[in-house]
């Protein structure tokens, strides 16, 4: 095998969209940067190379079902074809297509960013008395199949600690941003709106009720942004007291997210106490901070860690609308602290919640795999 060779990666994903944040942001160009030959497998218009990534599209698929069966084949289909040295999948449907790879000789890395079994409890598409059923056997599944991958990647070290118990050689690459994507150094706080935002997806268990109560007693508006899930809770959002203070904008690019956040006093993450949430690291705190811009999130105790240990905002319960209600307020009438609550968020973010940290781990374990 010639030094090329050794080089050649494949990313792949069913699910994600080519402009995925923690996929081609973050790793596809880390390892570009870093002289590997990247292919990424993921739903897209046309084959093409954005930013020395190669784009292997695949078709859109009708479905969730589709996309499980039919997509997954393709995602096969193109995979080895590549020929590379290690596949780097990214979702747990693509669990049979790693196993694939490995009889065919191949390295395989597992990325879980999510601990899939405790989010199956939430799904609000799943019928609950099957929840617990599907959950127990998905983990299972991905036990079993974890342990005969070459490694495995996490999103947060409590994930990586479960598979650790499984004896997989498992890292966290945290979803620690960009330095560079969401900071404004020159941003003018005297001319921010009277707003606070949320980013993300706009779900009941993420809040979505509390926090449109929450800015109608207020004189501030939340700028919304990301898509409702279920698509008909939008209906019920809409007939609330507090809508007419809501400005929805939608599914938003990484440059519509940065202009969002320049234009508010605080960023909101409210979601509700559950498996897959009080041990999660919800990107969107680490990005609130990276702008510079104070957080009311959840108290629950690791966000606390995150938020109030570092002095960047206030954490309160996320279902009580009259807490949230005063968090937003103080923020609004206390301009001189906000503003330090968000010089605090961004220096933490520059000294240990950064992706240039994170991605020193994703390359050493490459290196490891090569060597």
């Amino acid at each position: 095998m010639n030094n090329d060779q050794q080089k050649k990666i494949c990313i792949l994903t069913s699910v994600h969209q080519v402009s995925d944040t923690r996929i081609f942001h973050k790793q596809a160009k880390t390892l570009v940067n870093a002289g590997y030959d990247v292919s990424l497998v993921v739903q897209h218009d046309r084959a093409e190379t954005l930013e020395g990534v190669k784009i292997l599209p695949l078709e859109r698929p009708a479905n969730r079902l589709s996309r499980m069966l039919k997509t997954t084949w393709q995602v096969w289909q193109k995979a080895i074809k590549q020929r590379a040295v290690i596949y780097h999948f990214h979702d747990p449907e693509l669990i049979p297509v790693g196993l694939l790879l490995k009889l065919q000789g191949k390295k395989v890395i597992y990325d879980v960013h999510e601990d899939v079994p405790r989010q199956i409890l939430s799904k609000y598409w799943i019928v609950k008395p099957l929840r617990k059923t599907i959950a127990w056997l998905v983990e299972r599944i991905e036990s079993f199949a974890a342990k005969r991958f070459d490694a495995v990647v996490t999103a947060t070290p409590f994930i990586r600690d479960r598979f650790k118990r499984l004896s997989c050689d498992a890292v966290d690459a945290n979803n620690f941003p960009i330095l560079s994507e969401m900071y404004l150094p020159d941003a003018d706080w005297s001319k921010k709106e009277r707003a606070v935002c949320y980013v993300g997806g706009i779900e009941e268990f993420r809040g979505m009720f509390e926090m449109i109560e929450a800015i109608g007693q207020t004189d501030a508006k939340l700028l919304l942004a990301g898509r409702f899930s279920p698509a008909r809770d939008r209906n019920r959002a809409a007939v609330m007291t507090g809508w007419s203070k809501v400005e929805e904008l939608g599914q938003l690019n990484r440059t519509e997210v940065k202009e969002v956040l320049s234009r508010s006093r605080a960023g909101l993450v409210l979601f509700h106490s559950g498996p897959n949430h009080t041990d999660a690291q919800p990107n969107k705190i680490f990005e609130y901070m990276s702008a510079g811009i104070p957080v009311i999130a959840s108290d629950f105790p690791l966000w606390k860690e995150f938020v109030v240990g570092n002095f960047c905002g206030i954490c309160v319960n996320p279902l009580d609308p009259q807490a949230i209600t005063k968090a937003i307020q103080w923020i609004l009438e206390h301009p001189d602290e906000a503003r330090q609550m968000g010089d605090s968020g961004r220096k933490a973010v520059e000294e240990r919640y950064n992706w240039e940290q994170e991605a020193k781990k994703l390359l050493f374990l490459y290196e490891e795999m090569l060597a």
